[in-house]
């Protein structure tokens, strides 16, 4: 009986679809991947962390493109805000 080649692929093509897989998905981030702007802005806007930013080695996560161009022009007031609207309601 001829073994299939199918057999020695399969490792390999799993193997690919991980990896595919994991650089597919979005990053984790501060704050339990709320969005960092909604935050600052003392609304509580859960986002699967696709729109992030990294602000001193850590991911920030924001609920759109427009949240994020809108936090990052003033980042540090931004973050305090956020920070403490998280902390006041963990």
């Amino acid at each position: 009986m001829e073994e299939s080649p199918m057999k020695f692929l399969t490792p390999a093509i799993v193997t690919g679809a991980l990896l595919f897989a994991s650089s597919a998905m979005a990053a984790t981030g501060e704050y339990d991947n709320m969005c960092a702007m909604g935050l600052s802005l003392e609304k509580k806007v859960e986002t699967d962390c696709s729109v992030n930013a990294e602000i001193d080695g850590k991911t920030y996560c924001f609920g759109n493109e427009t949240a994020k161009t809108l936090f990052m022009k003033d980042v540090e007031g931004n973050l305090k805000k956020a920070q403490s609207f998280y902390d006041d309601n963990q």
